[in-house]
């Protein structure tokens, strides 16, 4: 094999995903095959910061199409960039809902209410900001 370069199978292991999905991000054009060696195909070693990135993005919520899109994104490209102010707003919101369910997990941990669902502390974590805790 070409030095410095990694196989499917190494690819697979130090990314976490399925040999399938490299073929699959193949396919839709995230990522590209440095060559092969014998029937395996090899990728250079930037190929796991391009997985990184599109791992993140996909957890993030976007589609395949949209990530082969903001790959390849330019100063330009207007609509694609109002798209991505619209999801980085969304995942604020999730973000800041996310840590409101780890603060009551966090609390519910140690809480001594008899019942926990009565406990206006652990239940602020399911409630909106604007929204006024039952007490």
């Amino acid at each position: 094999m070409a030095e410095g370069l990694l196989d499917i199978a190494e690819v697979a292991e130090r990314s976490g995903l399925a040999p399938s999905a490299l073929r699959f991000y193949e396919k839709k054009g995230l990522i590209a095959p440095a060559g092969r060696n014998g029937l395996r195909r090899t990728y250079r070693p930037d190929v796991l910061d391009r997985l990184a990135l599109i791992s993140c993005a996909r957890s993030a919520g976007f589609a395949v199409a949209e990530i082969a899109r903001f790959l390849v994104a330019t100063p330009g490209d207007t609509g694609l960039r109002a798209r991505m102010a619209v999801k980085a707003r969304e995942l604020e919101d999730d973000i800041a809902r996310l840590t409101r369910m780890r603060d009551g997990l966090r609390h519910a941990a140690t809480c001594d209410h008899e019942r926990l669902v009565e406990c206006p502390d652990f239940m602020r974590a399911f409630t909106s900001p604007a929204q006024p805790v039952p007490r």
